[in-house]
């Protein structure tokens, strides 16, 4: 199965959310680690609207083998990360928020990627498997 849910505004986030959770209750997660798996939706979903204003959130569920899971897929054509090694750090902000943003995604799931070039925008790809 696979959602994708275009990111323009604010109340796309929550599409977006909404859209994480029922894939990953699908696959089989729990109420406690699909809504997880929503927040981490929401904050690279709400990254989109701040940073590059629009993108796209593709959710899909993994079937690798005996490791069931789910995939977040976030791109945008935004101004990219300079410095990708420095925005994983804890309370490391460009914009005067508290910096907790990408390294919480990080903790929340099991692999993450980011490809980012200036001017070019990001992709962010996660997965969080069910065992």
């Amino acid at each position: 199965m696979q959602y994708r849910v275009s990111i323009q505004a604010e109340s796309d986030v929550a599409r977006a959310v909404l859209q994480t959770r029922r894939c990953a209750e699908e696959v089989g997660f729990d109420a406690a680690s699909a809504s997880m798996l929503g927040t981490v939706a929401s904050e690279l979903a709400r990254n989109i609207v701040k940073y590059a204003g629009s993108g796209t959130v593709s959710v899909s569920s993994l079937d690798e083998g005996e490791r069931p899971g789910v995939q977040i897929v976030v791109a945008d054509r935004g101004p990219g990360i300079e410095d990708i090694e420095q925005a994983m750090k804890d309370n490391y902000s460009s914009s005067g928020t508290l910096g907790l943003g990408l390294p919480g995604v990080k903790r929340m799931v099991d692999e993450m990627e980011i490809e980012s070039a200036a001017g070019s925008g990001t992709t962010v790809t996660v997965r969080k498997y069910l065992l």
